[in-house]
């Protein structure tokens, strides 16, 4: 195993997690505790991505989890989007994991303004829009662990391109 088998591995798993979040609204615990497998699985053999050690991805799960955790509580976030970020943590560590969150709620905004701007476009008949507009059962809401997945593959890609250029 190398470290492009780890970065398969995760960008896999974020494709999994983020069409699951926007066609569902839902994120089965099979998805996370596979992710969070290969996560640790990379961490101690040394291959993952990001160079986590399996003390780092220990270190990011909780972080991970204790940090979104209130927004959990309040009933801002969904338990899948805390789990989701806890198992970043396991891929990137937790040094990633306020960049992650600030580009993810940066997405998540951008997101949600699109889904305000269409939603009264539409109601004042400006403009016909016929597809999906990440409407689940009449609610609109935005695919916030999607929206993770997609920091942290983005961050990897700019890794690799970083590499490359050196």
């Amino acid at each position: 195993m190398n470290v492009s088998v780890g970065g398969f591995l995760f960008i896999a798993w974020a494709v999994v997690v983020a069409i699951s979040d926007c066609r569902a609204r839902r994120i089965s615990n099979s998805i996370v505790v596979a992710g969070l497998a290969a996560a640790f699985g990379c961490a101690f053999l040394q291959c993952g991505p990001f160079g986590v050690s399996p003390a780092q991805a220990a270190i990011g799960v909780l972080i991970g989890l204790v940090a979104l955790l209130p927004f959990f509580a309040l009933g801002l976030m969904g338990a899948a989007d805390v789990k989701v970020f806890a198992v970043l943590g396991a891929w990137c560590g937790m040094h990633a994991l306020l960049g992650l969150w600030m580009a993810a709620s940066f997405a998540a905004g951008v997101h949600a303004l699109w889904l305000l701007v269409i939603t009264r476009t539409r109601l004042a008949g400006l403009v016909r829009h016929h597809g999906a507009t990440f409407e689940l059962a009449g609610k609109r809401s935005t695919p916030y662990a999607a929206c993770l997945t997609v920091a942290a593959s983005a961050w990897l890609v700019l890794q690799g391109l970083t590499r490359v250029l050196r």
